[in-house]
């Protein structure tokens, strides 16, 4: 199976002075956990998660003023929707984290998570037939 069946083609877009709360209202809002940040002036693609907010506010930071660009992981790992999820999973193992950005053509098309690929993974659930007695 390839990267490009198991990720999701919800691409959150955020820009490094949003807010940390104003992401994770967003990422709350379309069921993600992770934002692409847009910084055209570093000229780059950067990837804010939920780790990173949680390690912001753990550390007493205030949400309502650190910019996601402060939190922003910018030496990303990518991957293409060819990858197999193999690929993937390994490429996420070996750097630590759980999300990649998918690029086709250089914009990213999809995001696909350690969720993703076990979603993938897993056998098919079996309901057992119930019984009436």
């Amino acid at each position: 199976m390839l990267v490009r069946d198991a990720m999701s083609t919800v691409v959150l877009t955020i820009g490094p002075a949003h807010t940390l709360r104003q992401a994770a209202r967003l990422m709350a809002a379309r069921r993600v956990g992770a934002a692409v940040v847009l910084d055209s002036d570093a000229g780059g693609l950067g990837i804010l998660t939920e780790r990173d907010i949680l390690n912001s506010v753990g550390a007493g930071q205030n949400p309502d003023l650190e910019p996601a660009g402060t939190h922003t992981t910018t030496d990303v790992v990518f991957a293409a929707p060819s990858w197999t999820l193999e690929e993937a999973a390994e490429a996420m193992t070996h750097g630590g984290f759980r999300h990649l950005i998918v690029l086709d053509d250089g914009g990213p098309v999809g995001i696909v998570s350690v969720r993703d690929i076990i979603r993938c993974w897993a056998p098919a659930r079996r309901h057992p037939a119930t019984l009436a007695g």
